[in-house]
């Protein structure tokens, strides 16, 4: 059964998943990227081809981007053959990019200005949950856009909350990406100090996953970092950004974010290790380099 027109502007680890489900829900889905493999797959599936992100606009009224950070929003949105200049009066961006607050409400008030409704609705799940169809989405924006869009975000979701205006989104996404960070880098010195004591990282996990220290990222970072297997879920350059952006924002607000620095850092320098294509359990790594010892054993 039919549930109406939408465009997809971005088609990564992220944005081809989610598109995936929109067309098992029964969207009809028309798909723009700059890697036009990517769209030819989404063809493949069944979705519409365009050539840019106003074409995609021009035939859909409601437009998703995700793309990986705030230099790509404002490209892809506000940008030369952006999704603005084929949007109609009425229509609806909803940016589910992790970005700057402060470059979310720049963009929201560019639509604004062009009678179009907008939403910041960054996730969190990475791949996994983008393909389940769980992620947890963190909107910002008008209730009345947000209610009339809930629908279209419940296919893509397991948890859709609108957490305020403009921007809220995307400054609960940065809280939620200092406290996966953190938590990621304590799971890493753990499993570390287990290994160099002699003891087996898969039974320190297993013995202390179901007391306090357990949590989400430890099920889903733990076995990563035991196995040795940092293929991406979520890279590392993208949580680096995150916390950029986080560090920028506690700037603006007088917040000093001492952990979300020093890890930041530790990213900063795997990156330029070679290893920022690598899933964000490898944080380890930088642990691991220090102690010289693998959580992996190998």
């Amino acid at each position: 059964m039919g549930q109406g027109k939408i465009g997809i502007v971005g088609l990564g680890i992220m944005g081809r998943p989610m598109a995936r489900n929109l067309l098992k829900a029964g969207y009809s889905l028309t798909v723009y990227d700059v890697v036009g493999t990517a769209v030819e797959e989404l063809a493949t599936d069944g979705a519409s081809a365009a050539s840019s992100s106003k074409e995609v606009a021009e035939s859909a009224p409601v437009v998703i981007t995700m793309v990986p950070d705030s230099a790509d929003s404002e490209a892809a949105i506000l940008g030369p053959g952006g999704v603005l200049e084929g949007a109609s009066k009425g229509s609806t961006v909803i940016d589910m990019s992790s970005i700057a607050p402060g470059v979310s409400q720049k963009i929201a008030a560019a639509c604004e200005e062009s009678g179009v409704e907008f939403l910041d609705a960054p996730v969190s799940g990475g791949e996994p949950k983008a393909i389940d169809g769980t992620l947890a989405i963190m909107v910002g924006g008008k209730k009345d856009v947000f209610e009339a869009n809930r629908g279209l975000l419940d296919v893509l979701g397991g948890s859709v909350v609108l957490c305020g205006g403009y921007g809220a989104g995307n400054t609960t996404k940065l809280a939620n990406q200092i406290v996966v960070a953190a938590n990621v880098e304590a799971v890493g010195e753990a499993l570390v100090l287990a290994r160099k004591a002699g003891l087996d990282p898969q039974v320190v996990y297993e013995a202390i996953r179901g007391g306090l220290a357990g949590s989400t990222v430890m099920d889903a970072k733990a076995p990563m970092m035991i196995a040795g297997d940092f293929k991406p879920g979520f890279r590392i350059r993208l949580h680096q950004k995150d916390l950029h952006n986080a560090l920028l924002t506690g700037k603006e607000l007088g917040v000093p974010l001492p952990v979300t620095s020093l890890v930041q850092q530790m990213l900063g320098s795997l990156i330029n290790d070679g290893k920022g294509d690598s899933d964000h359990s490898a944080i380890a790594n930088f642990i691991e380099d220090m102690a010289n010892v693998t959580i992996s054993g190998a």
